[in-house]
């Protein structure tokens, strides 16, 4: 379930491919050019010009169905379905579709929470085994302090990211069985160290609403969230059915999408209409139908950066589950969420200061950044209809004319921990070149010492791409760690590590080769992993892995062995900094991570 913190160095590695194949069609193909300025509370226009742009971008990214809501404050001013809801039998997308939203549902959970904490049942400072008292990890940590519900809610808990194993499958384990299988792993960061996006935190704030509470996690939210909003269609469950349910679909095919396990994390049902109502209680500072489902002063702290403090964040913010990172300018505050399952996507973004949201989910894996792109615009299209505020045409970003500097030559070549995969520099005469993602990039300046990508199709021709001509990057000694810093749009990122190899240990050398699942469950798992191997390359321990389904989460993992039995993913962020554990079985070595267990191949 991804986060969109960091989503132009995300969609780097698909544009370049995009731009190889695309670029014969551009000359045939653009957006709808944008409306004129509209009249004053007048949304036709916005309509008008949405439409078209969800009807080229879902063409130009083989979406199969999409549905979208947008609020002004108490009024939902649009909600419209295009393309199907399921194919097979000509069912048209629809406002009452039902889709899998993903991680927008750790809102749901991040608000039952701040209930409880309004009731005086828990406090969000202390520990979170005063409340889940099952739950223990081991920690590399010394001096760190406890883990706290509010640390779960903001992804600074320094938890690991999830347990892979067993989060989609046909049968799945209750959540809970989450809380048991930490005891035995570390965790990845002390608390409050940097923002490390944690499906595992949230399902354990589900597992610690069922403690406090003594009720079933769906049933709670359903009784104390769902009801009195008026989302009489949503539920929380693992699985997706029913007559409005959309199917799912992966490049315009119909796919399996498999139940969750954790559901706090990922497991809300819902469509645009009820969503709206989500929104539409966050402007009535909390009330909805009559009742007052949280209070003022909690909705304001919800929307409020927590992080401001943590200093590898850089300009990334945070709120209570709300993330605070927008490009809608002039706009005040802009709080949103992402959602991902494994074929349904969706998006949730909300204008606090005027009242303005904006949902749009669909039921195809290609529709990631359609999503997010098309909520951008409705509410930059909204705004402007409402008040008048126009965004600005962003300038394009030319690279400076100067050559690279002597230090840039000397002090960029090295190899890079990124947040999507492995990256290395090297120097070429007066040339620094990046091979990252399975692609080549140039690195040009850009003044004031940094410096930007430009990728080069078949490692010759040059491509001017728009995402990666906006993106500067830099290098930086953040809390003693040399880190690569993406600036976008004027707000900077933590983009990676730099990374050293290091003597590996005899005992991980002799681990070199192909591995094989133990515990995974093939046919009922959906996340299908068909390749793991440990290889050593440019000096570094890695993980080789192949994930068919599911091209970015392949490619190369580097690691860094801390004694003969355990290893730490290197790099910064969600994701790095977790432990590869070697435990013997039956007289037979296995690795142990993110929940599976592996056994070498022989020979």
């Amino acid at each position: 379930m991804p986060v969109p913190s960091h989503t132009a160095l995300k969609k780097i590695a698909a544009l370049c491919i995009q731009a190889a194949l695309l670029g014969a069609l551009a000359a045939c193909q653009s957006p709808p050019p944008k409306p004129e300025a509209p009249a004053r509370g007048d949304y036709a226009s916005t309509r008008q010009y949405l439409s078209q742009l969800i009807r080229y971008e879902m063409k130009r990214h083989a979406v199969t169905g999409l549905s979208i809501a947008l609020v002004d404050d108490q009024r939902i001013v649009w909600a419209e379905g295009f393309g199907h809801a399921d194919r097979a039998v000509n069912l048209a997308a629809a406002p009452e579709t039902v889709y899998r939203v993903g991680s927008i549902s750790k809102l749901f959970t991040d608000t039952a929470v701040m209930q409880l904490a309004e009731q005086g049942r828990l406090d969000i400072d202390q520990p979170l085994q005063a409340y889940l008292p099952q739950f223990s990890i081991r920690s590399r940590f010394a001096g760190a302090g406890p883990i706290t519900p509010r640390n779960l809610m903001t992804h600074h808990s320094g938890l690991p990211d999830s347990f892979v194993n067993g989060m989609w499958t046909d049968h799945p384990a209750p959540f809970s069985s989450v809380t048991a299988a930490l005891r035995d792993d570390y965790a990845a960061y002390p608390p409050d160290y940097v923002f490390a996006y944690s499906n595992i935190g949230i399902t354990l704030l589900g597992d610690m609403i069922q403690t406090v509470t003594g009720e079933d996690f769906a049933a709670r939210l359903e009784r104390t969230l769902l009801r009195p909003l008026g989302m009489r269609d949503s539920s929380f469950a693992p699985g997706l059915s029913g007559p409005l349910a959309s199917k799912a679909y992966r490049d315009g095919k119909e796919a399996d999408e498999k139940p969750l396990r954790d559901v706090p994390a990922g497991g809300l049902n819902s469509n645009v209409l009820d969503l709206s109502r989500f929104m539409q209680m966050m402007f009535a500072e909390g009330r909805a139908n009559g009742r007052q489902i949280l209070r003022p002063a909690t909705v304001a702290q919800m929307l409020a950066p927590q992080n401001g403090a943590v200093a590898l964040d850089q300009d990334f913010r945070i709120g209570l589950g709300w993330m605070l990172n927008s490009k809608i300018d002039n706009a005040g505050p802009v709080a949103q969420h992402a959602g991902a399952t494994l074929f349904h996507r969706g998006q949730l973004t909300i204008l606090p200061q005027h009242k303005l949201g904006v949902v749009v989910l669909s039921n195809s894996a290609t529709a990631g950044g359609v999503v997010t792109d098309v909520a951008t615009a409705a509410l930059q299209q909204a705004l402007e209809a409402k008040t008048g505020i126009r965004q600005t045409e962003p300038k394009r970003l030319e690279p400076a004319p100067a050559a690279l500097t002597p230090d840039q030559l000397e002090s960029w070549p090295g190899q890079y921990a990124t947040h999507f995969g492995y990256a290395k520099v090297s120097k070429n005469g007066d040339r620094l070149r990046a091979t990252l993602a399975d692609a080549d990039f140039d690195l040009s300046p850009r003044g004031a010492g940094k410096v930007g990508l430009r990728y080069r199709l078949l490692g010759l021709i040059p491509l001017s791409i728009d995402a990666l001509d906006k993106l500067h990057l830099s290098q930086a000694l953040v809390s003693g760690r040399d880190v690569l810093l993406a600036e976008d749009g004027g707000r900077t990122m933590l983009g990676g590590e730099r990374i050293t190899p290091r003597p590996i240990p005899q005992k991980w050398l002799d681990r070199l080769g192909d591995y094989a699942f133990v515990n995974a469950k093939p046919g009922e798992d959906g996340v299908v992993i068909d390749k793991v191997a440990l290889v050593q390359r440019d000096g570094l321990l890695m993980i080789d892995i192949s994930v068919p389904d599911m091209p970015g989460e392949s490619g190369l993992l580097p690691i860094e062995a801390v004694s003969d039995s355990e290893a730490i993913v290197s790099g910064i962020g969600r994701g790095k900094g977790e432990t590869i554990r070697v435990i013997e079985i039956d007289g037979a070595e296995h690795v142990a991570y993110s929940g599976f267990l592996l056994r070498k191949k022989a020979r």
